[in-house]
């Protein structure tokens, strides 16, 4: 095993990671993404029998973007010695200035969309043809669970009954501008919860080990580090944290084919971007050719076309898929808990370790302890995708 590197010998490392983490303070992304006035426009849109295009506002920007990109990109990489530390904090730089071209443009149509595709992607052929697979299954059984009965302040009964569990504090927030029943915000410690929705007993259990059991984790570990970046996000760490935190639902048994096949209408709503459909076009794709009701079809169109066409959401059918794999693999979910990280780094993640660098998750997601999963049409699922 390497020897343990003194912090004196990675001055430079640390004061680079120092420097940036002051910068990514003011690129929160999902600060800014979601509109202020989704219940208005959600009326406007039904009253014109869905041929309407939604007109979003969204929060003004509170940095400057041209004096950002000239800071991140002063900073001196190559004092940092280790070629392949230098290279994620090089990836670092670019990917966050690529999150503040996405920033920039929210609002700007196309433009935003071409930003997007920069720091998400869009989905491959193959993730397409696993959403399609997925949307063949029968997801009809009832079940009392998925009934939608409880409000937000219940929701947050449930959450702080949940989190205790677990031994780190976190604000809750209920909001009335998300687009999602609910989101960690990772630089703040919150969980913002939305305010209209009504949740079911079995999307309360889906979104306790989603938000709080991985990505509340991860946001905790993070903090934990030595280097700010555990904390601040690897690039790339949208797929594996959404897949780790889906993985969490599977294990905990609350994951439902319902609730894979929105997985799935979130690549098949992304992929439309791809093909120039607009809001309406999207939503008609949804709600008239694959059924699905006019909330859920809402819901998911406005997600994607929030900005101009944010195409994040396919990662979660990718992110599973590669988790699903990784576990049955018996490789070490514990090292993509230790922050905001990435599987394409673990290499660069166990040299930091050796180098006394990072330090082993102090908190682990207790779904993953044993798998209560009962439905094996969900194991064959995922066993078959691509």
């Amino acid at each position: 095993m390497a020897q343990i590197k003194t912090t004196k010998e990675f001055q430079d490392l640390f004061e680079i990671d120092a420097n940036i983490n002051r910068l990514v303070k003011n690129i929160e992304l999902l600060n800014y993404i979601n509109p202020q006035n989704i219940a208005a426009e959600k009326k406007k849109f039904y009253s014109s029998k869905y041929n309407y295009e939604p007109q979003f506002k969204y929060p003004k920007i509170r940095f400057n973007g041209y004096k950002l990109h000239r800071l991140f990109f002063s900073q001196r990489l190559e004092r940092i010695e280790d070629d392949a530390i230098r290279q994620l904090y090089e990836d670092i730089i670019y990917e966050y200035s690529g999150l503040i071209e996405c920033i920039e443009t929210i609002g700007q149509g196309r433009k935003f969309y071409y930003n997007s595709l920069k720091s998400f992607g869009t989905p491959t052929e193959r993730s397409i043809e696993n959403a399609k697979f997925i949307l063949r299954f029968d997801d009809s059984e009832f079940n009392e669970e998925l009934l939608p009965l409880y409000n937000a302040q219940e929701a947050r009964e449930y959450f702080d009954e949940f989190s205790k569990r677990y031994d780190f504090k976190y604000n809750i927030r209920i909001s009335n501008n998300l687009s999602a029943a609910a989101m960690v915000l990772n630089n703040t410690q919150t969980l913002v919860l939305r305010k209209s929705h009504k949740f079911s007993l079995n999307q309360l259990k889906v979104l306790t080990n989603h938000e709080i059991g991985v990505h509340m984790v991860t946001t905790f570990n993070g903090l934990e580090q030595p280097l700010k970046i555990f904390s601040n996000g690897f690039p790339n760490n949208v797929e594996s944290q959404e897949g780790l935190a889906v993985y969490s639902e599977f294990m905990s048994g609350c994951l439902t084919i319902e609730r894979l096949k929105e997985l799935a209408f979130r690549v098949i709503a992304v992929d439309s971007l791809h093909k120039g459909y607009d809001f309406s076009d999207t939503f008609h794709l949804l709600h008239n050719q694959h059924k699905l009701n006019r909330d859920k079809a809402f819901a998911i169109t406005l997600r994607v076309h929030r900005g101009g066409g944010f195409t994040k959401d396919h990662l979660y059918l990718k992110g599973i898929r590669n988790i699903y794999k990784y576990a049955k693999e018996g490789k070490d979910l514990g090292l993509l808990l230790t922050g905001k990280v990435s599987e394409e780094y673990i290499p660069t993640i166990k040299k930091l370790k050796k180098f006394g660098l990072a330090i082993d998750a102090k908190y682990f997601t207790d779904a993953y302890v044993s798998n209560d999963n009962k439905d094996s049409n969900l194991d064959f699922i995922l066993r078959s995708l691509k």
